[in-house]
Order: C-alpha cells, then sequence, then structure tokens
C-alpha cells in the first residue's frame, strides 16, 4: 500500500497560486530532466496560467503525501470512447514509491468511470536520436499493457511548440484498452 493519497484537484484550485506554482514547478523540474535536449534554453513545459486552466476544467489530478503535492496527471476525454492522459511527473525525491504508477491506474480508473474504453499517451520522442529517458518511457509504458500505435510530427498536432524545440521531434502515440 502507498502512503499518498490520489485525487483530482477541486477545480476550485485554479485560483491558489501556491497549488498552481507547486504544479508547473514540479511540472517543468521533471520534464527539466525527462526532456533535456529536447528544448531551447528556457523554454518551459507549462506555466501557472495553463495549470489555473487545466485545474478549472477538471483534467488535474494529483498525488498528496499529507497536504504536500508529490505528482499530477492530467487527464481528459479525446471523444467518447477515448480518454488522454499527459504531464504526468512525480516529484524526482519521491521516486520510487510507485507514484507515477498509481497515477497513470488513476487515470485509467477516472477515464473507465467516464464511458472510455480507451487510453492513449503521447511521448515526445527526437526524431534522428535516441534520448534516455524516452527509451525507458516507451519501455515503462509497454510493461502496463500500452502499445505504439503510430507517430505523429510535433508540428501537425501542436504548431505553436515546434518552434521551442531545439531538435526535431515526434509525437509517439501508445493506447490501452481499458
Amino acid at each position: 500500500m502507498h502512503d499518498f493519497r490520489l485525487s483530482l484537484l477541486p477545480a476550485g484550485a485554479h485560483a491558489d497560486p501556491a497549488v498552481l506554482a507547486r504544479l508547473s514547478g514540479l511540472v517543468n523540474e521533471v520534464y527539466a530532466e525527462a526532456e533535456s535536449g529536447l528544448w531551447h534554453a528556457g523554454a518551459a513545459r507549462t506555466t501557472d496560467e495553463e495549470v489555473a486552466e487545466l485545474t478549472a476544467a477538471g483534467q488535474i489530478a494529483v498525488a498528496c503525501l499529507g497536504t504536500y503535492i508529490v505528482g499530477c496527471v492530467r487527464i481528459r476525454p479525446l471523444d467518447q470512447r477515448t480518454a488522454e492522459f499527459g504531464m504526468l511527473a512525480a516529484d524526482p525525491a519521491h521516486r520510487g514509491r510507485g507514484i507515477g504508477r498509481e497515477l497513470v491506474a488513476f487515470a485509467e480508473r477516472r477515464a473507465l468511470d467516464s464511458g472510455c474504453s480507451v487510453m492513449r499517451l503521447e511521448i515526445l520522442t527526437p526524431r534522428s536520436w535516441t534520448h534516455p529517458s524516452k527509451e525507458f518511457l516507451a519501455g515503462w509504458y509497454t510493461r502496463l499493457g500500452y502499445q505504439r500505435t503510430g507517430v505523429t510530427p510535433v508540428e501537425g498536432s501542436y504548431p505553436a511548440l515546434a518552434p521551442l524545440l531545439a531538435t526535431p521531434c515526434d509525437l509517439v502515440v501508445y493506447r490501452k484498452r481499458l
């Protein structure tokens, strides 16, 4: 059994500057390491404003030790049968406790509860070289039952992000039947 609590962040938390700063800081810290070399210097994965929008929309789940946020994930429906998760982050100081795995399981349960039968995720991956963190994630998601189903150029899905990339990247798409 884990010692942290999982929950959907209440929509009202979108107005709490401390919560927003903790979440954007956590995501940016984790992704700065996990996506090292993919972004130009100074590019941030998210902002307090984006986290506020996602929280207000009911799309952010958190893992907490007491009241301290040690992990998060974004969950959203894509259509009637497919949900997607992203922005998965676990505090490096609390790794090895199963926070990431439990956040994925929480996202999957939320998707099932909303009537979805498929979960989708994307891994940002460099087009012409191998990134160790991305290779680790591909293996980890595969062990969790996800199957690679396609590759999409970042420019096609997120044209505003492409100029922030230091190297050409693709989104490798994974899916899992729930």
